[in-house]
């Protein structure tokens, strides 16, 4: 795995819905480049560990990464101005495995939509199902449509888009795609897995784990796999975020 860890110039911090915050830094993709899935671990002024936070896009020079304020760090970087620097490392981890031909459904729940978009740019005519409580928090539906997707939005409390659940849609619309590929929350990921494997379609899930280093050195974001027959820990962080939805032990 390469990465680098560099200080960016901070070009935009914006917040795009309620307390969704959209960043956008000077980046060389040429130097190191990214792939869909994969994560940046992002330094906050006055805190130890660093926010691991998915590539939402890369593009003209330009890394764009969407997050959610959910504690302190986060609501530091919300704070964080054009002119400023950030301190970066990236790229991390292992991202989705993309095969030309195929017809991909991307589905992202909450903040878990963001990776999504540049995972469907990657790809041709993918459906892309995102999934959110309400309208407050709906995102990049219009970048979605510009980049050929076709869309569908449902929100828990049907405020936006259709009244449902991601797996609402995923079973009605199965059939017209080839894999899918989901982040969002566990319990999300588990019904997604479920559903595919009902129809017998492969399956790649991006798992969230608090992370500390970001690199596979502190251990901290283990998750048990079951390879082979086999269950072992892996990480999140080096092995992951990306696993095949058929290998992850999800509890309960």
């Amino acid at each position: 795995m390469k990465y680098d860890v560099k200080k960016y110039p901070l070009i935009s911090n914006a917040e795009i819905a309620d307390g969704i915050f959209d960043m956008h830094v000077e980046y060389d993709s040429n130097a190191l480049p990214v792939k869909c899935g994969q994560f940046a671990h992002v330094y906050v002024p006055s805190k130890t560990l660093r926010r691991p936070i998915s590539v939402c896009d890369v593009e003209n020079g330009v890394l764009r990464l969407v997050y959610q304020v959910k504690g302190e760090g986060t609501k530091i970087m919300s704070q964080m101005k054009s002119g400023e620097t950030v301190d970066i490392l990236a790229p991390l981890g292992n991202g989705f495995k993309i095969e030309q031909g195929k017809r991909y459904c991307l589905i992202g729940g909450g903040i878990g939509v963001p990776p999504m978009l540049y995972t469907a740019k990657q790809t041709q005519n993918p459906l892309v199902i995102t999934g959110f409580r309400d309208k407050s928090l709906v995102i990049l539906q219009d970048d979605f449509a510009k980049a050929g997707a076709e869309l569908v939005l449902v929100t828990d409390n049907g405020t936006a888009g259709t009244k449902g659940f991601v797996t609402d849609i995923l079973r009605e619309k199965i059939n017209e795609t080839d894999e899918v590929c989901a982040c969002g929350p566990t319990p999300m990921l588990k019904a997604v897995a479920k559903v595919c494997a009902e129809f017998s379609k492969p399956c790649q899930v991006s798992l969230e784990e608090r992370m500390a280093c970001g690199i596979g050195a502190c251990l901290g974001c283990a998750v048990k796999v079951n390879i082979g027959g086999e269950e072992i820990m892996q990480h999140v962080c080096k092995n992951g975020p990306v696993f095949n939805a058929e290998e992850v032990v999800f509890n309960g």
